[in-house]
């Protein structure tokens, strides 16, 4: 075998190949999950697109490759110089497509279908290398097939928790694909210039180092200009005032909006604060369950600021938890005049303590404090995947066991008009739990204070830059939040909490008991025959 090691180190070499190839082709796989999850919001669908669309275009790939194994030397160069460009540049794509042409669908399988056909074509190709090298060392067959399995599963367990400890912390979803093709691009170039270079004619030779060094410079040039490319991206996405954008924990928080005006916030390009109708998704939410004893309270989400900002109305609060938001949320609900304008300072109340952690986990270890007399739950709209955790029969069982006696809980459902079913699933999660519930809607006046485009919890559509986000769908056009007001108790036993507003909290927003009791009896006109609770082991929030 023409090579310059001895067959010991040449074997070694291609299984270091093996490895790394394997470690990038998780890292693009996850990758790809990971960004179209962040961009839907629906983590089960994604993931189901991506593996089975990679592993079908896996086996078209291994198909393909039987035509290269002649020339596997060359073949591989060219295959491994070719995925690092795809797979590096794949966020990019996916995100760009997002940004201007409102979608991932169509780019999420085109671009799985290219880097599985890819990924696919390098297994035949490493295992003709490597029964050449094999043959030198006189390893037999099943041996070396072994050895290659071995090092191509230890890449991927590498790869796989690599991407979610410390390339996606460090680096960022862009720049992570970037540097992962990089890597791909330098192993699979060195494995076959330095390995097998007597197996390529002086043309090939001249060919790899060049598409190499072209892939390598395409891979550092967009590196270079990725904070460019996803400013652009932003600034398509959320029109011309997006004004504070920061990434923490695999999230990306933008705040819109100018400084001295209502600001709108995206967390994953979903809204989670619509700054122009401040006065109405909280206030629905919050006042109704404040109707009795209130002197602790606790929140379940609302890094925002906003539901602790309509609690904090009532005077006689003794003090309120606040669990579960992401600690960049609070810091910019604390720290953006605008935003902490919006919110009355909420969180620089010394009766307002924050703890940082998931609300379901914190439920089910929290012990010994005394219960609360509200826990309001105000959580992005139910989704698939981890998304439907906290709309689940199994979080409101746990909900129940921090409430006091008589004491009540709020639960945002979700926009009526877009996901009905979503709606009353929740409610009907909320029974299955042991609670007796108070279906209502509170409906936005048209064009009423609609400073986005896009109902709360829904991914924004693009506008075009300059446009401001006002131009996206539904901009000028009402729409009604759900809420489900509830108190522990069997259904067929317990009376339905009354709907009401406390005496003395009048204005800003707040709605009357008329407009209550007027949402409650049209839910109950909607309501189906019957509808089965989520759980976490049967989620039934769909995309």
């Amino acid at each position: 075998m023409p090579e310059r090691t001895g067959p010991r180190a040449g074997r070694f070499l291609v299984l270091a190949a093996v490895f790394v190839c394997a470690a990038c082709g998780l890292v693009y796989e996850l990758e790809l999950v990971a960004l179209a999850s962040s961009l839907t919001g629906d983590p089960v669908t994604q993931a189901s697109v991506v593996l089975s669309v990679m592993v079908f275009a896996m086996g078209v790939g291994s198909l393909l490759a039987k035509r290269l194994r002649c020339r596997a030397a060359v073949g591989f160069g060219l295959l491994e110089a070719v995925l690092a460009l795809a797979g590096g540049c794949s966020a990019l794509l996916l995100y760009g497509a997002f940004a201007w042409l409102g979608g991932t669908r169509h780019a999420l399988v085109g671009v799985s279908l290219l880097l599985g056909v890819l990924i696919g074509a390098e297994m035949p190709l490493l295992m003709t290398l490597m029964q050449r090298v094999s043959r030198c060392a006189r390893q037999d067959a099943g041996g070396a097939v072994a050895d290659l399995f071995a090092a191509d599963y230890v890449g991927a367990l590498v790869g796989g928790l690599a991407f979610p400890f410390l390339l996606l912390p460090w680096l960022g979803q862009l720049t992570t694909a970037l540097a992962t093709g990089a890597v791909n691009a330098l192993a699979g170039g060195a494995l076959v210039l330095w390995l097998f270079h007597r197996d390529l004619t002086g043309g090939e030779r001249l060919l790899l180092w060049s598409v190499n060094a072209a892939v390598l410079a395409v891979l550092a040039g967009a590196a270079v200009l990725a904070d460019d490319f996803e400013r652009a991206a932003r600034h398509a996405v959320y029109g011309a005032h997006a004004r504070v954008a920061v990434r923490t924990h695999g999230q990306e928080v933008v705040l819109t909006g100018p400084p001295d005006g209502p600001p709108d916030l995206y967390v994953d390009g979903r809204l989670r604060v619509r700054g122009g109708d401040p006065r109405r998704h909280h206030p629905a939410l919050v006042h109704p369950a404040m109707r009795g004893r209130h002197a602790r309270v606790l929140v379940l989400g609302g890094g925002d600021g906003l539901a602790v900002r309509e609690v904090l109305r009532y005077a006689d609060v003794e003090s309120v938890t606040v669990v579960g938001p992401d600690p960049m949320v609070v810091r910019l609900a604390r720290t953006d005049p605008a935003l902490a304008r919006l919110n009355g300072h909420a969180f620089g109340d010394r009766r307002v303590r924050v703890v940082p952690a998931e609300p379901f986990h914190w439920l089910r270890t929290a012990r010994g404090g005394t219960p609360y007399d509200v826990v309001v739950s105000d959580l992005p709209p139910p989704a698939g995947g981890a998304g439907a955790t906290p709309y689940s029969l199994e979080f409101y069982g746990l909900a129940a066991r921090h409430l006091a006696a008589g004491g009540r809980l709020a639960v945002h459902a979700g926009p009526l008009p877009e996901r009905p079913r979503a709606y009353w699933t929740v409610e009907a999660s909320l029974r299955a739990a042991g609670f007796t519930t108070r279906p209502y809607t509170v409906a936005a006046p048209a064009g009423g204070g609609a400073a986005s485009g896009h109902a709360e919890g829904a991914a924004p559509t693009t506008v075009r830059a300059g446009a401001g986000p006002a131009a996206g769908a539904d901009a000028g056009g009402g729409y009604d939040r759900g809420f489900v007001l509830a108190v522990p108790g069997d259904p067929r036993r317990t009376r339905p909490p009354a709907l009401g507003v406390a005496a003395g909290v009048d204005g800003g927003g707040v709605p009357s008991a008329a407009a209550l009791e007027a949402g409650a009896r049209r839910m109950e006109r909607s309501r189906p025959r019957a509808q089965p609770p989520s759980t976490l082991t049967r989620p039934r929030y769909g995309p």
